[in-house]
């Protein structure tokens, strides 16, 4: 077929797409000091840089065993059915909805930033029936109002964002569980911004499903995301009356690439991240010989020193009850008078800093700074703050 083409025509077509490509690869280095992703310690990448092996390699299987061990001691659990997904934290959201939820169910979403957002409308998309809590972005939701939606909805499964980066709040989990079961409904917990940064026990605390992500306080870089279920979580899900909508999501096949079904063999289903999963191993290492409470105390007190310094600059923090504050990413208000792009552009700038601004409901409300594991020190803290101060002092004060 291609000596029926024109070679000139051919030619011509390719000689337009190479320069690019004959480049090398060109990637700045920045401190990413926003909601995530954030900076990759040296033995992570190293990790990750490995040898490639192959999906299916019992060496491989070991390592994801590893992973699902290290995951059970990141989430606080001994639930059988605990994994890495191929991909974001997105990826473990639409799992545990797709798995959960058939089309004609109630389902309870609490929305107070982006990610109860997402949740809703990837429900809604599934044909469920969505019911909503609502409050601005900071609010959060007692467990009165909670119940008295449990009893009128009655959904089969209530959502909660744990660490709501969007808006930098962390929210009250205790007894949430026991109310859902009450009222025999399913809890799913985000928290992908909150893991290793703030304390979760998902088993003490009664959760049915978990998931977060690889980038943020695990320090891995972006594509995995743990995900675990419990045992009233896997009753319903392994007892659908229809399949769940996507194929790779399904947890069917899934428990078995895990080893997780009890099958004596594993059989293909997709080519995992390898790359991404050993990077994911070495980070649940580091976190391991941390010690989760060891890594809770530092970002709490890093977390305490950073909002003393932006207070220290007249800065107002967003989460006015401390108790609330997500320790990973704090929320400042935009200070009155400036454009929140223009500062964000000159510190990118001039100090080579990622900071971020609102998302979804949250945006041009506040400003989002991350400080979390690798990332989460009092040097960072104060090179933070002196590229807020520097640009508080360069950038001209006008409305956005």
């Amino acid at each position: 077929m291609f000596k029926m083409l024109d070679k000139r025509k051919v030619l011509s077509v390719l000689s337009r797409c190479a320069p690019c490509m004959l480049r090398p690869l060109e990637a700045p280095f920045r401190y990413l000091f926003g909601p995530g992703p954030s900076n990759v310690p040296p033995r992570v990448l190293a990790a990750g840089g490995r040898p490639i092996i192959g999906h299916m390699h019992s060496e491989m299987f070991g390592i994801m065993n590893d992973i699902k061990k290290g995951i059970q001691y990141a989430f606080q659990t001994s639930n059988n059915m605990t994994l890495a997904m191929s991909g974001s934290g997105h990826t473990a959201m639409e799992c545990a909805l797709f798995n959960i939820v058939e089309p004609g169910e109630s389902v309870l979403v609490a929305i107070n930033g982006i990610w109860g957002e997402r949740v809703a409308e990837i429900a809604e998309r599934m044909g469920a029936k969505v019911h909503t809590l609502v409050k601005t972005p900071g609010g959060h939701f007692t467990n009165a109002e909670i119940e008295q939606a449990l009893a009128k909805h009655k959904p089969v499964l209530f959502f909660l964002t744990h660490g709501e980066s969007s808006a930098g709040l962390v929210h009250p989990v205790d007894g949430v569980g026991d109310t859902c079961h009450k009222y025999n409904c399913l809890l799913l917990v985000d928290s992908v911004a909150s893991l290793g940064a703030a304390p979760l026990l998902m088993d003490q605390q009664n959760i049915d499903i978990l998931y977060t992500g690889s980038q943020k306080a695990l320090n891995a870089p972006p594509g995995t995301a743990p995900i675990s279920f419990s045992e009233r979580a896997c009753h319903k899900m392994f007892n659908r009356k229809t399949k769940p909508v996507s194929y790779l999501l399904d947890m069917t096949h899934l428990s078995n690439y895990w080893g997780n079904d009890g099958k004596p063999e594993r059989t293909y289903h997709h080519t995992g991240p390898v790359s991404g999963f050993f990077a994911l191993r070495e980070s649940l290492a580091i976190l391991a010989e941390t010690g989760l409470e060891n890594s809770w105390k530092h970002h709490t007190e890093v977390a305490e020193y950073f909002w003393k310094g932006l207070e220290d600059l007249g800065l107002k923090l967003f989460i006015k009850d401390k108790d609330l504050r997500l320790p990973s990413v704090t929320t400042i208000a935009i200070p009155e008078g400036y454009n929140w792009k223009e500062l964000l552009a000159y510190i990118m700038k001039h100090h080579r800093i990622e900071f971020a601004g609102g998302l979804g409901p949250s945006v041009g409300m506040l400003l989002r700074i991350g400080l979390m594991g690798y990332n989460c020190n009092k040097a960072n803290a104060a090179m933070a703050l002196a590229a807020l101060e520097d640009a508080l002092k360069q950038c001209r004060m006008s409305k956005a």
